[in-house]
């Protein structure tokens, strides 16, 4: 009996904790920014202009990180996106940072 409670315990955990989205900011953190730039945190898409920080807030930190040799003076990164996509089918979303704003999305 006890490990049939046990067992109900742990699954209810699981169903509870795993199903719930992670919060990857808090309001007073992106109260700063535009207003246009907070709602698309919210809603979790990206725009090209954005900065790093709004684009973790957004989409959460990513898989891989490649910093990229300077250019012009200026800092370049390589951002790698992974997901589990439909039928076992791995996603993935590259976004290219110059200068510390997104300048690609592929």
């Amino acid at each position: 009996m006890k490990k049939a409670l046990f067992a109900v315990l742990v699954f209810l955990c699981i169903a509870q904790f795993g199903c719930t989205k992670s919060i990857r900011y808090t309001e007073d953190e992106i109260k700063d920014y535009p207003l246009n730039i907070q709602e698309q945190i919210r809603k979790g898409t990206i725009d090209l202009g954005m900065t790093k920080d709004q684009t973790r807030y957004a989409w959460g930190s990513p898989n891989f990180i490649t910093i990229l040799a300077p250019f012009d003076g200026k800092s370049r990164e390589e951002w790698l996106y992974t997901e589990q996509a439909t039928m076992g089918v791995m996603g993935t979303k590259i976004l290219f940072f110059y200068d510390g704003k997104l300048l690609y999305i592929k």
